[in-house]
């Protein structure tokens, strides 16, 4: 054993620096919704490609168990001129674990890395649901959840609202 071996005792580990964690726990449906209202009709291949309108969400509260609930909300509208071609909402949630996060980095942590967590599977199941109703598969484009917080929170504080940890 070198000196320093028998130098490093509990009192050193303790003063080791400690990461931020995110741990997913769970991940859930919350609430889906596909409606396919001209159908069979709007099956056909037949007519101009749809414009897509989106929407995306994220919203995040804290659990009396130290946890946090963190939502995602993405809806995507698919319309031609002669009327709408599929709408799809999608509610998915996830409870994080969030260790060693400093209270000031902790909103921007919940609304947006966890979103990065749920994303992949929110997608799959956007994905799936487009097709099981006749469509081909909607894969949704990658979402930069930065740039949507960012955008959310300059629009808030231009409109004289409070911004606060999530």
């Amino acid at each position: 054993m070198s000196d320093t071996d028998q130098q490093t005792g509990p009192n050193e580990a303790a003063k080791a620096p400690v990461e931020p964690g995110i741990r997913v726990l769970a991940q859930f449906i919350r609430d889906l919704s596909f409606e396919n209202p001209r159908a069979p009709d709007v099956l056909r291949a037949s007519g101009p490609q749809p414009q897509i309108e989106m929407g995306v969400e994220m919203n995040a509260r804290g659990r009396d168990d130290g946890l946090f609930e963190v939502d995602l909300k993405l809806s995507a509208r698919a319309v031609r001129e002669d009327g709408p071609v599929f709408v799809v909402e999608l509610l998915y949630g996830g409870v994080f674990a969030i260790e060693d996060v400093p209270a000031q980095d902790l909103e921007p942590v919940l609304l947006i890395e966890c979103p990065r967590f749920l994303f992949p599977f929110a997608r799959r199941i956007i994905s799936d649901v487009s097709s099981d109703g006749g469509f081909p598969p909607f894969q949704l484009d990658p979402i930069d959840f930065a740039s949507v917080y960012a955008a959310r929170r300059a629009e808030a504080e231009s409109m004289g609202v409070v911004v606060g940890n999530a």
